[in-house]
């Protein structure tokens, strides 16, 4: 397979964690719950928090695929793995895409904190989401021996396309809330799921592919 660049890993991080991003989880609940009451910065204080525990994440994981980098069966099971469960996320989200929804309601009443605390909200809806925890021990692993490859720029280029998708995504939903506006509607909604998915089962083939090289 051939080498990424940084460009690359930095795209098509941003791509899937985009995808991640717009799947309804504890993160939008608490996204769209903080900028009910303290407005739109309630998106970026969330992905702070959100960020810094995938910082801590990522670079755990890389301190400890350094030692497995030479092992072409180790990276390549991880490969694998992850590939695998961005073929299933992928058709999921083209699946589900028909029947998708924005849901911005929002509820000022619930999951209520200080605007200090925001970032901490943050941290904690993504620590105790089970989902959080298996992208990261597969997609994520994949992600951090891929761009490994390059070294530090590499997993520096992987961390920012992932958190900025993050930042993107969730600072517009805080934006259509805090300005009552509803100019993404749920078909272009659907439609983003769409593209989004097909990009991710993309991407799945091709991590399953680079695995399946290293074990043959």
């Amino acid at each position: 397979m051939p080498e990424p660049t940084l460009l690359i890993v930095f795209v098509t991080s941003f791509v899937v964690g985009l995808s991640g991003a717009l799947l309804p989880g504890p993160l939008l609940a608490m996204d769209i719950a903080q900028t009910a009451r303290h407005g739109f910065w309630a998106g970026p204080g969330i992905v702070l928090g959100h960020g810094i525990t995938e910082f801590t994440v990522a670079v755990l994981i890389a301190l400890g695929m350094s030692q497995l980098l030479d092992q072409k069966a180790a990276t390549g099971a991880i490969d694998l793995a992850g590939g695998l469960l961005l073929l299933v996320m992928g058709i999921s989200m083209v699946k589900n895409a028909r029947k998708a929804r924005m849901g911005l309601e929002a509820n000022p009443g619930r999951n209520s904190t200080s605007r200090l605390r925001v970032p901490l909200a943050g941290a904690m809806a993504s620590l105790f989401n089970p989902g959080w925890v298996i992208w990261w021990a597969t997609i994520g692993a994949t992600y951090v021996v891929w761009a490994l490859g390059m070294g530090v720029a590499g997993l520096v280029a992987f961390y920012l396309g992932h958190v900025l998708a993050d930042l993107a995504w969730y600072s517009l939903v805080s934006g259509l809330i805090a300005t009552g506006r509803r100019w993404l509607r749920d078909a272009a909604y659907r439609g983003l799921l769409v593209a989004c998915g097909l990009f991710v089962l993309a991407m799945g083939a091709f991590f399953l592919k680079w695995g399946a090289d290293k074990l043959v």
